[in-house]
């Protein structure tokens, strides 16, 4: 019999070394779910972390935080679209309504967000939530995750 659904996870690391390994789990633990919430404090390792799931899912562009430009498209190795969001710098949730972002999120690609409490009225009921924070050592990283909303949580 298969073990139940697990609707949250924590992964520590204790290298930038170890990130493919932790990328691989995190993609094997949302299953399906697209709307990615990433949190933690400034230079937690968001960015470094979307980096290796970038690179997990095949994306072979620079990925880079889109500070400014709010939102980064990345192409993954099937043809599947990612988009990365970082709502830091937005002072009015119109701002990402400005974007289109609604149309993103609804659009069934996978869609990776710094700073999600910018936005909180405009995100989608369900999805999962990622919290990362600094470990013991310098590149340390304890990595939880969890799935919200939807299908009484299940992933």
């Amino acid at each position: 019999m298969p073990d139940p659904l697990v609707q949250e996870r924590t992964l520590q690391i204790s290298s930038k070394a170890e990130l493919p390994q932790a990328a691989a789990e995190f993609l094997a633990f949302i299953g399906q779910k697209r709307i990615i919430l990433f949190e933690g404090e400034m230079a937690a390792g968001k960015t470094t972390f979307i980096k290796a799931i970038c690179a997990a899912k095949g994306v072979q562009e620079h990925v880079s935080s889109p500070t400014f430009a709010l939102v980064n498209e990345y192409e993954a190795a099937r043809g599947e679209v990612i988009y990365h969001f970082d709502f830091y710098r937005i002072d009015d949730p119109a701002e990402a309504l400005d974007i289109g972002v609604l149309e993103y999120f609804y659009s069934g690609n996978l869609c990776l967000i710094e700073w999600p409490s910018k936005i909180e009225n405009l995100l989608p009921e369900e999805g999962v939530i990622v919290s990362i924070a600094p470990g013991p050592q310098d590149e340390a990283r304890t990595i939880q995750m969890r799935v919200y909303g939807g299908n009484d949580g299940k992933a």
